[in-house]
């Protein structure tokens, strides 16, 4: 009897030194991250929650919102800069991910991220905004026009997630946003994870284009490590089939310009699932498919996206025509 207790509380004293070497491991690599890859904008407190913005330009509000796994620094590798001659654009790193605060713990909905971001666009002073997204953060977007229809100029999707798919989620997501993964394989991930993981996946989500020269340092990729955003990101996709049913039944509603630009190469968030329903569940959409082009048509192509935000514009009455 005595010999089996000593046996149990040695197991337990091992497994919570484990535990606690591979928490000490991920606090320092988020720590190195965090320092690395700072704030490039303003954070702003909304009711408690910390939103990051990075506002520049002038000109009409343009509003930008990252996918999944990302933050704002995707759209300042090469995209911010000749956006921000002719408009005033504010990226907005979405909840748990880059800078801005989680809302909880289940897995904040589209919805529910465009109402926070939208408060942190007020308080920048943002008016009748055109709304571009990528991937989740074109569901974000299309939630932002739902919510705010007469204050919405245009949407520009990009490869957006729009229309409910079939089939499941990659194993991994149900994973990290289970308890058990949460609390044992996610601290795992943010402590060991090589980096030639964190590459295959970059080179997976371009594919079939080349992950950009100094893409992978730009963005961060150690802040998308870190054990708050895998969570945050895995329940908010685990979560995300269900509001996407819900909101295609009201696409009808969306009366403002919809430019929509998708890569036919995509296999990610594949076009004839979602853009191509989505061009006609939408009164004044404008499809633009793109031969060869994956899952990232802002860095496989740059100034198609520029001119789809020009013509966004100049329908909505911002600017002249294109």
């Amino acid at each position: 009897m005595i010999a089996n207790l000593a046996f149990a509380l040695l197991t337990v004293a091992l497994l919570a030194g484990g535990v606690f070497l591979i928490d000490r491991r991920a606090d320092l690599r988020e720590a190195e991250a965090e320092a690395q890859f700072g704030p490039s904008g303003k954070l702003i407190d909304i009711d408690g929650t910390t939103v990051h913005a990075l506002v520049t330009g002038a000109g009409p509000d343009l509003v930008l919102i990252h996918g999944a796994s990302g933050n704002l620094r995707d759209f300042s590798f090469d995209l911010i800069e000749p956006l921000a001659q002719h408009y005033r654009v504010i990226a907005l790193d979405r909840p748990g991910l880059g800078w801005t605060d989680r809302l909880h713990d289940r897995g904040e909905t589209p919805g529910e991220q465009a109402r926070l971001l939208q408060k942190a666009a007020d308080r920048l002073g943002v008016t009748r905004p055109l709304v571009l997204g990528h991937s989740f953060g074109g569901a974000v977007a299309l939630a932002w026009a739902l919510e705010r229809p007469e204050e919405t100029a245009g949407l520009i999707l990009l490869g957006a997630v729009s229309n409910p798919w079939p089939g499941g989620l990659d194993t991994l997501y149900h994973v990290n946003s289970s308890r058990l993964g949460s609390a044992l394989v996610v601290p795992l991930i943010t402590a060991f994870a090589p980096l030639d993981r964190v590459h295959a996946a970059l080179e997976a989500i371009f594919k079939p284009q080349r992950v950009p020269v100094g893409y992978a340092r730009h963005i961060g990729a150690g802040l998308t490590m870190r054990r708050d955003s895998l969570r945050a990101n895995a329940r908010q996709i685990t979560r995300l089939r269900p509001q996407v049913v819900e909101m295609s039944e009201q696409y009808h509603r969306l009366e403002m310009p919809l430019e929509i630009l998708h890569g036919e190469a995509d296999t990610i968030v594949p076009l004839e699932i979602h853009s191509e329903p989505l061009s006609r569940q939408a009164p004044d959409a404008n499809l633009l498919r793109m031969p060869g082009v994956g899952h990232m048509p802002h860095h496989a192509d740059p100034h198609a996206v520029i001119q789809a935000v020009h013509r966004a514009a100049a329908r909505a009455g911002l600017r002249e025509g294109h």
